[in-house]
């Protein structure tokens, strides 16, 4: 027992009881449950306990033995006190996700078959209007084991050089050869698996031709590029620290288009911040079949496309038309695929099946805030494109979703995406389907903001008054959200309450959870947060780190949690 003192006013002091952290209810009645006489959990009941509670796989009384030995055990009677089971099930070694799992989905179907972790406008290090580019932003990405890289290329002042930038806007720019070099050193740091990099291509042939060199001078054999068109993609296994190219073939370059964009710059930044769309609309694969004389085609630069990209002519229904023969890569804007899941859902998921779709933010998102990834994921989309600096809800969903499969960036999509029924019919993520399993999750108590924030950094006067958040994020039927009472004045909160949410689709479910103080006047202010992907959960009772706003786990912070699949 500790006390803590705030200061109201001048003259007046209020005063804190701060208790220790204490096992709840259920964790002593569980030991009491699994210990003998003597109050001691032996190894043998340790590990009766791992299986039967916990549900470990494969756990043997040595992993017991050695629990025991690094929680404070008896070694007289070679066994744990209550104090010491405690300490074990709310530490580090005790996490929800299994880090023994690792990489443990198929990695040998096509690329189109997993959901790959995927960044917009990779080099902007804030908003979409003003901020840096810079090669510290992808860096980080890369750090992330993120698998998509965007790079927007426009010619530098003189004509003669490559710079990445946010075009048409007041992003100060850096050179692509940077960019490169970074992305070389970087690729691999945090995931073995084919790296991506998509171009936002705005250039001259000649200056094409110069970025093919910089390319292939700069990944050399990492780079992965088929002397032909791709009829199916290939796998990640297969592409192990292999580097891709995806653009839209380069089309004949015309001196009046050149005058043309520069004429349009003012009416084209109002309209749309993002390029994106306008690229994507006018400039089909089909084109680049014409040829006159006085048009050019880089022809290096086209050679080093792995995945083509691009709309092609008509209209929604013609962009989604699969050819077994070739694969490519279509890009819809968030309201794009808004409207089109209006009206053709099912060949959106079909189209999936055999080619990528990547979705990126509309451009009026110039604070790089974020959209519902569910949307594409449910849909079946592969690279759901995201601001990997707009921290906030959507990010966080984004981070669990990929802390899925070891955080390698690849998490295979569901069976149920993946083909079709008897009669051909695909998924339809908004049907009513029968309750597949029941999440039970018990929220016991939280504890380390003491140790991770200064006394008043939640309340002035007294210390925070906790509760926490809980909720689904999948299909449409499976999302809801709960929450705890709040405990007032408590850096220890202990609510030790249970929650039940029933789940059609597990296999494309995130369990939400995030802590905030309870303002009675304000906002209330943020305590942590994590998302976890229900299909890894580990069931028993877990410690469950949380983290900041941008993503980074906190020291201390955690929540005593029980799961359980009914």
């Amino acid at each position: 027992m500790s006390k803590q003192t705030y200061k109201v006013g001048f003259f007046f002091r209020r005063q804190f009881t701060m208790a220790a952290a204490e096992a709840p209810a259920d964790i002593k009645n569980l030991f009491k449950r699994y210990s003998d006489d003597s109050g001691v959990m032996s190894v043998q009941n340790l590990h009766r306990f791992l299986i039967e509670i916990q549900k470990e796989k494969n756990v043997s009384l040595e992993n017991a033995e050695a629990i025991i030995n690094n929680h404070g055990g008896d070694s007289k009677q070679k066994g744990l006190q209550l104090d010491g089971f405690f300490k074990f099930l709310f530490s580090d070694v005790n996490p929800p996700l299994d880090p023994k799992l690792g990489i443990h989905h198929d990695m040998t179907a096509p690329l189109s078959h997993y959901y790959i972790y995927t960044g917009h406008n990779s080099y902007l290090t804030g908003n979409q209007l003003s901020s840096d580019c810079s090669d510290v932003p992808i860096i980080q990405a890369l750090q992330r084991s993120v698998r998509v890289i965007e790079l927007d290329i426009w010619p530098n002042s003189d004509k003669d050089d490559i710079e990445v930038l946010h075009g048409r806007t007041l992003t100060a720019p850096v050179t692509l050869i940077k960019c490169l070099r970074s992305i070389k050193e970087h690729a691999f740091c945090a995931s073995e698996y084919p790296l991506v990099i998509t171009l936002e291509d705005h250039l001259t042939p000649d200056l094409q031709e110069k970025v093919a060199e910089m390319i292939t001078q700069t990944f050399g054999e990492m780079l992965f590029s088929p002397s032909e068109s791709l009829k199916e993609l290939p796998s990640p296994e297969s592409l192990r620290k292999r580097v891709m190219i995806s653009t839209k073939p380069p089309k004949e370059y015309l001196k009046s288009k050149e005058v043309k964009e520069k004429d349009d710059t003012k009416k084209e930044a109002e309209d749309d911040v993002d390029e994106e769309e306008d690229e994507d609309e006018d400039e089909g694969e089909d084109d680049e079949e014409d040829s006159k004389s006085e048009k050019k085609v880089a022809s290096e630069y086209k050679r080093l496309i792995a995945i083509h990209a691009g709309k092609g002519k008509g209209g929604l229904s013609d962009w989604l038309r699969v050819d077994l023969n070739k694969v490519r890569r279509l890009s819809l804007s968030e309201p794009e695929l808004e409207k089109a899941v209006d009206t053709h859902a099912k060949e959106i998921i079909r189209f999936t099946q055999h080619n990528l779709l990547r979705i990126y933010p509309k451009g009026i998102r110039v604070d790089s805030s974020n959209y519902d990834p569910f949307v594409g994921w449910t849909h079946g989309a592969q690279m759901v494109a995201f601001n990997m600096q707009g921290y906030g809800r959507s990010l966080w969903l984004m981070h669990g979703m990929f802390r899925a499969n070891g955080g390698c960036g690849y998490v295979k999509k569901p069976d149920i995406l993946l083909k079709a029924g008897p009669d051909n019919e695909v998924f339809d993520p908004t049907a009513n389907l029968p309750v597949k399993t029941t999440l039970k999750v018990t929220v016991y108590m939280g504890d380390g903001w003491d140790r991770d924030f200064d006394r008043t950094d939640f309340d002035t006067y007294s210390p925070p008054d906790f509760y926490a958040k809980l909720g689904i994020a999948g299909v449409p039927a499976d999302e809801v959200k709960k929450r705890t009472e709040t405990i007032d004045d408590n850096w220890i909160p202990s609510w030790n309450e249970q929650f039940e949410f029933p789940l059609t689709v597990p296999e494309l479910a995130l369990l939400r959870i995030k802590v905030l103080d309870y303002n009675l006047s304000d906002k209330d202010e943020f305590a942590g947060q994590t998302c976890l992907p229900v299909a890894e959960l580990r069931q028993g009772i877990r410690a469950v780190p949380l983290y900041d706003r941008k993503g980074e786990k906190y020291s201390s912070v955690k929540l005593l949690m029980h799961f359980e699949f009914k």
